[in-house]
C-alpha cells in the first residue's frame, strides 16, 4: 500500500492537514495554560512586571503639572477628610446628620482659611472704590451650627473687611439646643478678644430664621444691614461693591454672587453669573441671564438685575429696610421669605441686583438638618401668606399645584395687605411684565412661549456620555501582590454595577481612564462613584466629590475618595471578592493597588 501522495494536489492537501493538526494542538495548549493561570490562587503570584519604567505619578505630572494637589506626602495620602480611625468616622457621620456637611473636614480646616481662590472677573481687581462708604452691621443667625463653620464665618468677615466699614457683627443664637454651643461661642469671642466688634445674643425661644433676623436687625445700628448665613466665607474685597451700590441707591437691595463650598470636602468653587427666579410652586430657582447681558468684559462687572434673590446673603440700607416693611413676622421658621421680600421690593418702588464683583462662599448642605416645631410645613404656610398678599389673581397658578393647601391656616395677613396699600405698590401683573417678562405662564400660547424662551441664554447641553474629557492616564487597577483587578459585576455599560475582583484582562471591563478632574472612568463611559456607600460605576456628574479619587504612585497606592473619606478596599483576596470602602489603613494590604499601564 502506497501512503505517499501521487500528485502535487495530494501533496498540498497533506501539508494543510499537518498544519491544521499542529495549529489545533497549539491552540489547545495555550487555552489550557491560560485556564491554569486564571485559576491559580492569586497569592502564589509575585509582582509581575506590568508597569512602565516611568511611573504613573511622574507620567501624569508631565501630562498636567497641576493634576495632583498638595495633599500628599511621602507617607501616603494626607487629606483633610481622610478617615483613619473609628472616631474619625463617627465625627464625619454625626456631622452629616447634625449639620448636613462633613464635620471632620470642617473641624480640621480650623477657624479661618488663609487663602481662597479669587473667583471674580479680572476687571474687578482693577476697580478703585471710594473710601467714603457707609459702615455695615453684619447679622448672622445660627441654630445648632458647627462651631468651626461659624468661627470661619466670623473670622472671614473680620479679616477680609476694612475695619472702618465694619460697624459690628451681630450673632443671633436662635435658641440652639446643641449642648454648650452658646457657651462655646461666647468663650471663643472672649479668647479672640472680639467683644468690641462681635455681639452675641440669644432669643428667648426658637424663633426661626425669619424672626431671628428681625431680632438682629432691630439691634443693629450700622447704616447698612448685611445678612449672612452662619456657614459662609467672604472673599476678597467682598463688601466694598455692596456698600457702593447701597450708597448710590438706598432703595436697591444688592446680593453677592454666592460661590459654592462643597459640603463633602469644603473645596471652594466659583459660581457662574446667573439671576434669581421662581416657579409656580413658589420655589426659588436660578435662571440664565437674558440674551445680550454679557457681551464685553465690562458687562461682567456690572450689577445684574434679578427678579428675586436667594435670601441668605444680601445688603440693604437699614432705614429703607424698616420703611419697606422688613420681613413678614407672621412667617414661621424658614421658607418663602426671600420671594416675599423680592416681590415687595420690586412692586413697591425698589429694585434687586446681584453684584458680580462681590463673592461669598456658602456651604451648600446636603440636607436641611433641622425642622420646624411640630414638623409644620413652614414653606407651604409662608408661601400661602405671600401668595394671598402679593400675587393677586396669579395666586391661582400656585394653588393649582398645591390643592392640598386650600384649607391650611396661614394666619392673619391684614397688616401686610395694609402695608401694600400704604406703600402704593404696583400689582403682580406689573411685576411680571416689567421685572420678569421671561416668566412662563400656564396660559401662554405657543408663539408667546417661544418668544419668551428665545430671550434667555440657554447653556449648551452636552449629553453626559458624550462630554469631552481630558484623560491623563489609562490603566487597570490591580490588587497588590495578586493577579486580580477591579471588574464591574454587571459589565462596564451598566449603571450602579458593583465591583468585584477578577483575573486581570486588558479589555473594556477593566480599563480605567483618569481625568484631570480626578475622575476614574471605566472604558470612557461610567465613573467610579462612592455616593451609595459602596463603590459602583455610574453616570459621570462632574460636580460631586463622590467621583473624585486621589492616589499617590502607581505601585501599592491607596485610592482615597474625597466625599467618603475612605479608601477602595476588599475583605478577601480572591476572585469575585466585593470591592468596598474601608478606613484608610496604611498597614493593610487589602487597600493597596497597582496601576497597570495599558
Amino acid at each position: 500500500m502506497n501512503f505517499f501522495p501521487k500528485n502535487l494536489l495530494e501533496m498540498n492537501g497533506y501539508k494543510f492537514f499537518l498544519f491544521g493538526c499542529l495549529f489545533t494542538s497549539l491552540t489547545w495548549s495555550l487555552s489550557l495554560y491560560m485556564y491554569w493561570k486564571l485559576n491559580t490562587r492569586p497569592d502564589n503570584y509575585s509582582n509581575v512586571k506590568l508597569f512602565r519604567k516611568e511611573n504613573t505619578f511622574e507620567y501624569v505630572k508631565k501630562q498636567k503639572s497641576k493634576y495632583f494637589k498638595n495633599h500628599m506626602d511621602k507617607s501616603g495620602i494626607n487629606d483633610l477628610g481622610i478617615i483613619k480611625t473609628d472616631d474619625d468616622m463617627a465625627t464625619r457621620d454625626k456631622g452629616y446628620k447634625d449639620h448636613g456637611f462633613n464635620a471632620l473636614v470642617s473641624l480640621r480646616l480650623g477657624n479661618y482659611r488663609e487663602t481662597l481662590p479669587d473667583t471674580r472677573h479680572k476687571l474687578c481687581s482693577t476697580i478703585k472704590y471710594d473710601q467714603n462708604l457707609p459702615s455695615a452691621s453684619i447679622i448672622i443667625c445660627f441654630y445648632n451650627e458647627h462651631p468651626q463653620a461659624l468661627f470661619r464665618t466670623i473670622q472671614s468677615v473680620i479679616r477680609r473687611t476694612p475695619r472702618k466699614l465694619l460697624h459690628e457683627v451681630i450673632l443671633i443664637n436662635d435658641y440652639s439646643d446643641s449642648e454648650n454651643l452658646h457657651k462655646i461661642v461666647d468663650q471663643y469671642i472672649n479668647d479672640e478678644i472680639l467683644q468690641g466688634i462681635v455681639h452675641l445674643k440669644k432669643t428667648n425661644k426658637r424663633e426661626g430664621l425669619i424672626r431671628a433676623r428681625l431680632f438682629g436687625a432691630n439691634l443693629a445700628t450700622g447704616q447698612v444691614l448685611i445678612f449672612l448665613d452662619s456657614h459662609v466665607e467672604v472673599n476678597t474685597d467682598w463688601i466694598q461693591p455692596l456698600l457702593t451700590r447701597v450708597r448710590d441707591n438706598r432703595t436697591q437691595i444688592i446680593a453677592p454672587i454666592i460661590d459654592i463650598i462643597q459640603p463633602d470636602t469644603f473645596d471652594y468653587k466659583s459660581s457662574p453669573l446667573v439671576r434669581g427666579g421662581f416657579n409656580w410652586g413658589l420655589h426659588f430657582k436660578w435662571d440664565s441671564l437674558p440674551k445680550g447681558t454679557l457681551v464685553t468684559d465690562k458687562d461682567f462687572v456690572k450689577p445684574i438685575k434679578t427678579p428675586t434673590i436667594a435670601g441668605g446673603l444680601f445688603a440693604v440700607d437699614r432705614e429703607y429696610f424698616n420703611e419697606i416693611g422688613q420681613y413678614d413676622s407672621g412667617m414661621n421658621i424658614w421658607g418663602g421669605e426671600n420671594l416675599e421680600l423680592s416681590f415687595r421690593v420690586w412692586m413697591c418702588g425698589g429694585s434687586l441686583y446681584i453684584e458680580p464683583c462681590s463673592r461669598v462662599g456658602h456651604v451648600f448642605r446636603q440636607h436641611r438638618p433641622y425642622s420646624a416645631p411640630n414638623n409644620e410645613d413652614t414653606m407651604a404656610r409662608n408661601s400661602l401668606r405671600l401668595a394671598n398678599v402679593w400675587m393677586d389673581d396669579f395666586k391661582k397658578f400656585f394653588i393649582s399645584k398645591r390643592m392640598d393647601l386650600l384649607r391650611l391656616d396661614y394666619g392673619d395677613v391684614s397688616e401686610r395687605k395694609a402695608l401694600r396699600t400704604k406703600l402704593g405698590c404696583n400689582n403682580f401683573e406689573w411685576y411680571l411684565e416689567n421685572v420678569y417678562p421671561e416668566m412662563l405662564l400656564p396660559t401662554d400660547e405657543a408663539d408667546r412661549l417661544s418668544k419668551k424662551l428665545e430671550n434667555v441664554d440657554k447653556p449648551i447641553f452636552q449629553p453626559w456620555n458624550k462630554r469631552i474629557r481630558n484623560y491623563t492616564a489609562k490603566f487597570l487597577i490591580n490588587l497588590s501582590n495578586t493577579n486580580l483587578c477591579i471588574h464591574p459585576i454587571k459589565g462596564h455599560q451598566t449603571k450602579n454595577s458593583k465591583l468585584v475582583l477578577r483575573s486581570c484582562i486588558r479589555n473594556k471591563e477593566q480599563i480605567w481612564y483618569e481625568t484631570d478632574k480626578e475622575e476614574l472612568v471605566l472604558s470612557k463611559l461610567l465613573c467610579l462613584d462612592s455616593a451609595s456607600g459602596n463603590p459602583v460605576i455610574g453616570k459621570c456628574s462632574e460636580t460631586g466629590s463622590s467621583q473624585r479619587w486621589k492616589h499617590t504612585d502607581d505601585k501599592g497606592t491607596a485610592f482615597y475618595n474625597l466625599a467618603a473619606g475612605t479608601c477602595l478596599s476588599v475583605n478577601e483576596k480572591r476572585i469575585n471578592a466585593e470591592v468596598v470602602m474601608n478606613i484608610c489603613n496604611n498597614e493593610s494590604s487589602y487597600n493597596k493597588w497597582n496601576l497597570v499601564i495599558v
